[in-house]
């Protein structure tokens, strides 16, 4: 078997689940065990940048940004190249780390497997994120799993239209699969 088939450790779900409420509410950075993969910065998406992200905006290019559609003024997008890959990646490693968008810092492909939600249109995500596998310490740690898991399937018959990573985000938010 390859190394890339290998399962990958998502951790524990009940400690990945309140990590990632606090990295939504803006209270940390989600903590992603990235290692060399780049799936999200190669895989054609467009990154939202809100105006109070100052010191990310000092570094990005303006030429490189352009007007987030139905948002408000001074909310953009960062968009791709022409292989889908992001313009700040460079030499495989993001060049303003330090000074990249909230979006990014809160993002964690984790939520797809937590979700059960399918990312298929993006090939380099779907691999990944078929290789997590969460841990589990108590059997209520898999119920609330399977709770966040059934928010997103309710979400989803209810929202055809919403981005996938719109509706994993929302599942996981949900205060109904994720007591406190």
């Amino acid at each position: 078997m390859a190394s890339d088939e290998h399962d990958l450790a998502a951790g524990d779900f009940s400690t990945w689940l309140g990590e990632m409420r606090r990295a939504l509410r803006g209270e940390t950075d989600a903590d992603v065990p990235c290692g060399d993969c780049t799936a999200c910065c190669t895989s054609s998406q467009f990154v939202h940048i809100e105006p109070d992200e100052t010191d990310t905006l000092a570094h990005i290019p303006r030429a490189l940004l352009f007007p987030a559609p139905q948002r408000p003024r001074g909310h953009v997008l960062l968009g791709y190249d022409e292989h889908g890959h992001c313009p700040m990646l460079a030499d495989g490693r993001c060049s303003i780390y330090e000074h990249r968008p909230r979006t990014c810092r809160t993002y964690d492909c984790r939520v797809f497997p937590a979700t059960g939600l399918d990312v298929e249109d993006r090939p380099a995500i779907a691999e990944r994120v078929r290789r997590w596998r969460f841990s589990y310490r108590k059997p209520a740690d898999r119920q609330q799993h399977e709770a966040v898991r059934a928010v997103a399937v309710t979400l989803r018959a209810g929202e055809r239209a919403a981005s996938t990573t719109r509706l994993a985000v929302r599942a996981v938010e949900d205060p109904i699969s994720c007591p406190r």
